[in-house]
């Protein structure tokens, strides 16, 4: 099947990418963007799990056109679903919005670049603990594909580099951003902090609550997972790390 991507132009889009588009449009036939993306990964010798991330593989051009293909296969999903979305007026536009739900929202972490983090050096040379949270958890379950949603807390034994707590944030938001297990999310959202500014020591929790169980399966509607990393001296001390549960707690841990 060939998508045209001529959709996906407009008055902002920049000489080369209107000229790559124009090339594209002139092949009479190619694979379809997902599989020239996955060509690409695979060329790269990359991973891509359900909560990799591929964005540095995908150009802008490309995510709009990825979701015009995402949108063509989710309309044959609707389609065997024996789903009238030609005369329901409920369901017209659902693969449209799902495929960019996918891609620029709940899914984010897979598509786009991860929001620019700015270091700064720790000029006062604090060595003291300090918390976030609780931080906003959405994310998915890669088995089931339904929302995981809850709360994360970040602990913080600086080094020579610090970044704007607000930044914790948004890189949360970022690795959450993609189908997960919560054990593997919360490795990952440590390992993204850690790369970025090497703490003396780190430790994350999460607490969540995952609608594979809730609305489906064994429907329980009170169960929580909590899991929790912890880094360097939080894990080398027990006192530090006794701590940052105390002040975890001061602020919606234990609720």
């Amino acid at each position: 099947m060939t998508i045209s991507i001529s959709r996906t132009l407009n008055n902002n889009s920049s000489e080369n990418e209107f000229k790559a588009a124009k090339v594209l449009e002139s092949l009479p036939t190619r694979k379809p963007i997902s599989q020239i993306i996955r060509d690409r990964v695979i060329a790269a010798g990359d991973p891509f799990f359900a909560n990799d991330s591929i964005a540095h593989h995908i150009s802008e051009l490309e995510r709009e056109e990825l979701k015009k293909e995402i949108e063509v296969k989710l309309q044959s999903v609707f389609d065997s679903l024996v789903i009238d979305t030609a005369n329901d007026h409920n369901t017209q536009e659902t693969a449209k919005r799902v495929a960019k739900m996918y891609v620029d929202e709940v899914f984010k972490g897979r598509y786009h670049p991860m929001p620019k983090v700015t270091d700064f050096p720790n000029a006062k040379e604090l060595d003291e603990i300090y918390t976030l949270g609780p931080i906003s958890v959405r994310s998915a379950c890669s088995h089931h594909f339904v929302p995981i949603v809850g709360q994360a807390w970040i602990g913080i034994v600086p080094s020579d580099r610090v970044i704007g707590i607000s930044k914790f944030n948004r890189i949360v938001d970022w690795v959450m951003s993609r189908p997960h297990i919560q054990e593997e999310a919360a490795i990952m959202v440590a390992d993204t902090i850690e790369n970025l500014i090497k703490p003396k020591g780190l430790a994350f929790v999460i607490k969540a609550q995952h609608m594979c169980m809730t609305w489906r399966g064994v429907k329980e509607p009170e169960t929580k997972m909590v899991n929790s990393i912890v880094r360097g001296s939080f894990r080398n001390d027990p006192y530090m790390k006794k701590e940052f549960f105390d002040l975890i707690r001061a602020h919606g841990f234990g609720d």
